[in-house]
């Protein structure tokens, strides 16, 4: 399986528009030790020409022209031939609006996902004016059996619900159901190698431990380094834990669990501007790899 990291940062990118904390700064007076992110994305594939792609990035189409191996090669077709949300954030959203002429994609979430996306952030139903009828849909049950996609013959796929929240414009705010957040095991059929992807975690509970312990490759939220990080900088009212995200740092942080795992490659994804390991020079990002974690970055390539 080939895995390419198309956005790394969590909501807004690095440089946010209207963000100068010391990360966006650093960026725009050209420090070689931060780097440029877009909202994140992966995508995967097994042949390496017909690919599922995670989540649509308000920056897709920046995505899209930054990989070769996204680009058409007829005069009409996309590379990408199903979609995975796994979540209703407008950060892993929005950029579907932007693959209209592509319609109709294969789209697969769950049911409370599809409802977001037809009510409170009605995008699926915005896109039946074009091509097709917009979208089709496939349902995903998580703790149900496992889904397969035709691109991909050789692998299972198997979602799992994950504690964090609902959007903020969804009437479930701070009340999440079950379906409203996922994280997604792709396990070869043949190897049993296995990618686990949850960019957004709030609680690490003991079966999401025991799928971690199993993984291969883990690509997990690294959002927020400290439960306080935007407050401090003055940028909000709400901990990463009310936003749905458990922080890196400290006694109940995600690097003590981190720590308990042997087997898997770990790597960090979703990561907001404010969080200090995005400059390679501070202590933070040191202590991460010192720790055996990674840090993902936009056209990070990755194969299992």
């Amino acid at each position: 399986m080939k895995i390419e990291v198309l956005g790394s940062s969590a909501g807004g990118g690095l440089p946010q528009f209207n963000c100068n904390c010391d990360n966006c700064k650093a960026y725009r007076e050209g420090k070689k030790t931060v780097k440029r992110r877009t909202q994140s994305s992966i995508t995967i594939s097994e042949d390496g020409k017909n690919w599922v792609l995670f989540n649509t990035s308000p920056d897709i189409l920046e995505q899209i022209h930054n990989s070769p191996f996204l680009q058409p090669q007829q005069r009409r077709e996309t590379k990408i031939k199903a979609i995975i949300f796994i979540d209703a954030q407008i950060d892993h959203t929005t950029g579907l609006l932007m693959l209209r002429e592509g319609c109709p994609h294969e789209v697969y979430c769950t049911k409370e996902v599809n409802e977001e996306l037809n009510t409170s952030f009605p995008l699926f139903k915005m896109l039946t004016h074009w091509d097709g009828g917009g979208i089709k849909y496939n349902e995903i049950t998580p703790n149900n059996k496992s889904f397969e996609i035709p691109v991909m013959p050789s692998y299972e796929f198997f979602a799992l619900p994950l504690i964090s929240n609902a959007p903020p414009y969804s009437k479930y705010r701070d009340k999440p159901r079950a379906g409203d957040n996922i994280g997604i095991v792709v396990r070869n059929k043949i190897t049993g190698k296995k990618l686990f992807y949850l960019p957004g975690l709030g609680v690490v509970e003991k079966h999401i431990v025991t799928e971690m312990r199993d993984a291969d490759i883990l690509l997990v939220d690294g959002t927020v380094w400290t439960n306080d990080e935007m407050i401090k900088n003055g940028f909000s009212i709400k901990l990463g834990t009310d936003m749905g995200h458990i922080p890196l740092s400290g006694e109940e942080g995600l690097i003590k669990i981190l720590d308990t795992l042997e087997k898997p490659r770990k790597i960090l994804i979703h990561i907001n501007n404010t969080n200090p390991i995005l400059d390679e020079e501070n202590d933070e990002y040191k202590e991460l790899i010192s720790h055996g974690i990674e840090v993902s970055y936009d056209g990070m390539s990755i194969e299992i």
